[in-house]
């Protein structure tokens, strides 16, 4: 599903991401975890076509995220750590801009949107204005609108943070759901219980540099994914 080649990228002298490879198949939730400033943003954004980058090849579903850039956007959807709608839009207006970029024919959306807005209690807010929504309520709207149009490949940067609990439990859901239907998803979390109980896979990353990464028993063996985590950072220190 998605492959990264010996990815690398740089800003100035400095390696942001240094040769990082993975690969995610189809069905597998894929975690990433690492410090702050250990590369997951910049990964996913090079992953998503935000970002260039200086060495490596992506692809998705066999496609080259440089040479066939909106094909790849077309097969996926990125939720950031810090969704940034359009505050001026309601959020009924903004998930059909969204489901009109995709072209989602008008009854699939409408029943999209009536699903998962009642399963996140939102279906009364959405004739309000995206400035007045709360943090929390901004990520279930970029939620929805990353489901809309039902992608293979889902990336998220620290999803659930800003999300209360039940909404924490209505995504785990939709991840697994997305998955079990042959999708794949790679998101990033410092949150390392939740990546234990939810990964099939994880990578562990530290200065740009992979470290560790394989299923979650191979990576954790006896131990904790915290205590691993931790341990792994002050040996590469």
């Amino acid at each position: 599903m998605l492959k990264i080649e010996h990815l690398t990228k740089k800003y100035g002298d400095k390696k942001a991401v240094d040769d990082l490879c993975l690969h995610i198949h189809p069905g597998e939730i894929y975690g990433f975890i690492g410090h702050n400033g250990a590369g997951k943003t910049t990964t996913l954004k090079s992953v998503v076509g935000i970002l260039a980058f200086d060495e490596g090849v992506i692809t998705i579903d066999g496609v080259s995220i440089k040479e066939n850039p909106l094909k790849c956007k077309q097969m996926l959807a990125y939720i950031p750590d810090n969704p940034d709608l359009y505050d001026y839009m309601t959020g009924i207006k903004y998930l059909n801009f969204i489901a009109d970029i995709f072209e989602i024919p008008s009854e699939v959306r409408k029943e999209r949107i009536e699903k998962y807005a009642a399963v996140f209690e939102l279906t009364d807010d959405l004739a309000q204005p995206i400035s007045a929504y709360s943090h929390g309520m901004k990520q279930k709207l970029a939620i929805i609108a990353a489901w809309i149009h039902s992608p293979k490949l889902i990336l998220m940067d620290e999803p659930f943070v800003g999300l209360d609990p039940k909404a924490s439990h209505i995504l785990k859901e939709m991840m697994h759901e997305h998955c079990e239907n042959g999708g794949a998803i790679f998101f990033s979390t410092h949150v390392l219980e939740v990546a234990e109980k939810l990964c099939d896979k994880v990578a562990i990353i530290k200065s740009g540099k992979l470290i560790k990464s394989g299923t979650m028993e191979e990576v954790k063996g006896d131990e904790s994914l915290e205590e691993v985590f931790l341990e792994l950072g002050e040996s590469e220190a």
